[in-house]
């Protein structure tokens, strides 16, 4: 990157004025050693470093959101978040599919035999699985957003950073909060809390209810509008302080969708509303639905349970011993089109489900020269992915080969003609043979590590650290698949060989030592300088599949992708001086053996090594409080790289990641005029800017999405000093018509799908404090 490029960027992020950094906004209480002035007493303390220190502290770089600004700015859902952090893209194609995207590097593959790149923390435990990762955002304390390989905090999956989400805690008192609002597509929403509790125990009860019609009509007799929601999530916290050397908090959390499908939707079978994204559709499922893939009609079952036990004990002077553990089952059934059109052709449903366990031990010790930790963790998943297929024999060899010229698939009245394919075919004696078929893979997944860090502070102003990660995993890999032969046609429909239900399975055991090493200047008590080397890794895969030999019998076919590696260097400020506060942090990430997810012609996906891969960027973060009652923030991320152009990495040379903009931007102002001494007017704009992404490696321009920019607004009354409050909001204010993705399961049978993202939604919310 050019110093040019680089003073761009920089200069754009002064000329924001502040771009959203909650990570220096004075929203929650929180003061260690370090804290300096009183100005500074309130700067939000984070865990990211598993002791408590304020965000400024941190020699690494790190963006959080508390739940206050996400209530400010209108954030309630995992989607919505990424628009405000530089370097975080969180694609939600459903409940069943988040895509979880740190500086370019996407996690978000549904097999059981793969490891995550990006790890999501739910109050310390690790819930990455793609399919059992998402829930919903409420009664949350904050978010935060670790960026780089952080193997001795996060653990093996954080490849290149790390997601905390952590709730809210049980306090001291009573208080409560409700919020109901009403929105267009018949959208409703409820959340809230209770809080109960002494200085000893005290209880929590929180949850939060989403429902709204789908903003894509689906014309297909007896189908649901896509994109409908159904959301409940429910979370119950219970917090023990018999002393105040011994903390024990237990949370408990569900998580439920009752979504319709999505809309997949195609641009050369049939009329559909790919070109006007939110005109009509028309996904006509399987009319063996119920039977074959698990659902009458097209949409997602997903529950989740969650239980989480934390106990933190200081037992002697500067020492503490903390143990998290956690369990995490999922159940997910989703039902979809994958050909986007009313032709029973490409109809699929995933049923993946599993459970995580995770246990963690780690000492601490703090003096004034030193602060050290150290500790174990073991964590299993067993999980499976088990993905049934329907169709008519006929109209799939019609829709794939054109085996009839001239009778096409689905015509532009959306009439299925390839359903007289199988009468055509067969000289009338047949007039439709229904197929059906599936294949699953399954993951018994362990890994066993100790690690430890130490911070050495020689002066005042200097802080090393140094640090790694010792860890020893297994991996066991299942495969199977059922695809029988189709009537008249005589072999199975999809390129998948036939184990006839028998599985298949491969493991072995891998380790490695993830290092990292960081050095932290204060420049002043407010502003400090820092440097990171670290080594994050991804896995190995030992892929099972199945293949044929000359005489047509199947046999076992094993494959292990070596583990992904990438060093990981930064340099960065942050600080704040007077009224201004922020963040600027310039890495360059070198990655070997750079993993890609490979779509085949059977629309199943593989994994494989794609070579090697960089990435530069830049990120900055800043907020102003111009006066007690008007804030600007905003954020601006810049990344300059991709797979490498070389001869080596064969048609992957010189793409960019998937889902990856060269530029993020986001900036806004927060408004709070007093009318009175209990009356105030808010109003909070905000802009944000992505652009131009691809949704697929290799990259295709057919499969790609321009720079977006979105405007969102919120504002309204707040009575007897907050306790009474009457919003409206307005989000994608000028309705922007753009992609959420494209490809997908249909484009390896040559029918790529669009998935459009939200159109203009708006609405009004009553909340009530106690």
């Amino acid at each position: 990157m050019k110093f040019g490029a680089f003073a761009a960027s920089l200069l754009m992020c002064t000329a924001l004025a502040g771009m959203p950094t909650a990570a220096f906004a004075a929203d929650d209480a929180g003061k260690d050693e370090n804290a300096g002035s009183d100005e500074n007493a309130n700067a939000i303390v984070v865990t990211a470093q598993k002791v408590e220190q304020r965000a400024v502290d941190v020699p690494i770089t790190l963006s959080v959101v508390t739940g206050e600004r996400m209530r400010e700015i209108g954030v309630t859902d995992m989607g919505e978040l990424s628009a405000y952090v530089p370097g975080l893209n969180i694609q939600v194609q459903s409940a069943n599919n988040p895509g979880f995207v740190i500086r370019g590097i996407t996690s978000d593959s549904g097999s059981a035999q793969e490891s995550p790149r990006v790890t999501l923390y739910y109050n310390g435990v690790d819930i990455s699985r793609s399919r059992g990762a998402y829930q919903g955002l409420y009664d949350l304390d904050r978010v935060e957003v670790v960026k780089g390989p952080q193997a001795t905090l996060f653990g093996t999956a954080a490849t290149i950073g790390a997601i905390s989400l952590v709730s809210a805690k049980p306090e001291e008192g009573v208080s409560s909060q409700m919020t109901a609002g009403y929105g267009n597509y018949n959208a409703y929403r409820a959340e809230g809390y209770v809080n109960v509790g002494n200085d000893v125990i005290a209880a929590r009860i929180a949850g939060q209810w989403k429902k709204r019609d789908g903003y894509v009509e689906n014309l297909a007799p007896g189908e649901d509008d896509l994109y409908a929601q159904n959301q409940l999530g429910l979370r119950g916290s219970l917090r023990y302080t018999p002393t105040s050397d011994f903390t024990a908090d237990l949370v408990l959390t569900y998580d439920r969708q009752r979504n319709s499908g999505t809309p997949f939707l195609s641009k050369d079978l049939g009329s559909t509303s790919v070109d006007g994204l939110y005109d009509a559709a028309y996904l006509g499922g399987s009319p063996q639905s119920g039977s074959v893939l698990g659902k009458d009609k097209l949409g997602l079952d997903r529950d989740v349970y969650d239980a989480n036990l934390t106990l933190s004990w200081n037992f002697a002077d500067g020492w503490n011993f903390t143990t998290v553990n956690g369990f995490r089952k999922f159940d997910a059934l989703e039902v979809f089109d994958a050909d986007g059109s009313a032709a029973w052709y490409l109809e699929f449903a995933e049923h993946a489900k599993g459970w995580q366990a995770n246990h963690e031990g780690r000492f601490t010790y703090t003096d004034p020269h030193w602060r050290a930790s150290f500790g174990w963790n073991y964590f299993i998943e067993d999980t499976s992915q088990y993905v049934p297929f329907s169709s008519e024999v006929g109209t799939y060899l019609q829709c794939t080969a054109n085996v009839i010229p001239g009778l096409g698939c689905v015509d532009g009245e959306n009439n299925d003609t390839a359903a007289k394919a199988t009468s055509l075919l067969t000289g009338g004696a047949y007039s439709q043979l229904p197929y059906s078929s599936w294949y699953k893979n399954t993951g018994r997944n362990q890994t066993w590590s100790m690690f430890g860090d130490v911070a050495w502070k020689p002066t005042d102003k200097l802080e090393i650290t140094g640090g790694a990660r010792v860890l020893i995993e297994k991996r066991r890999s299942g495969y199977a698949t059922y695809q029988p032969a189709a009537a008249v046609y005589g072999k199975s429909l999809l390129p998948i060989v036939n184990t006839n239900g028998a599985y298949t399975y491969a493991e072995d055991t891998f380790a490695a030592v993830l290092p990292r090493f960081n050095v932290l200047y204060r420049l002043t008590p407010q502003i400090n300088l820092y440097a990171t080397i670290s080594e994050g890794r991804r896995s190995p895969v030992v892929q099972v599949g199945t293949a044929t030999d000359s005489s047509g019998a199947y046999y076992v076919k094993t494959s292990k992708v070596a583990a992904e590696t990438v060093w990981n260097y930064e340099v960065g400020i942050k600080g704040q001086v007077g009224p201004v506060s922020g963040s600027l942090g310039v890495y360059y990430d070198d990655y070997k053996n750079f993993q890609v997810n490979q779509l085949t012609t059977a629309g199943t996906y593989q994994t494989v090594n794609a070579g090697s891969a960089a990435n530069l960027g830049v990120e900055a973060e800043l907020e102003v409080r111009m006066t007690d009652w008007l804030r600007a923030f905003g954020n601006v991320g810049f990344i300059s790289g991709g797979i490498d152009d070389k001869p080596e990495n064969g048609q992957y040379a010189g793409d960019k990641f998937r889902l990856q903009p060269k530029w993020q931007a986001a900036a806004g102002f927060m408004l709070n005029v007093p009318l009175n001494q209990t009356t105030s007017v808010f109003l909070t704009p905000t802009v944000t800017y992505r652009s131009k992404i691809y949704f697929e490696v290799p990259n295709s321009e057919a499969t790609s999405q321009a720079p977006v920019t979105l405007f969102n607004l919120r504002g309204g009354v707040s009575f007897r000093d907050g306790r009474l409050q009457i919003a409206g909001w307005v989000k994608n204010v000028t309705d922007k018509r753009y992609l959420l993705d494209a490809g997908n399961t249909g484009g390896s049978f040559g029918h790529a799908t669009y998935i459009p993202a939200e159109p203009r939604t708006y609405g009004i919310e009553l909340t009530a404090r106690y």
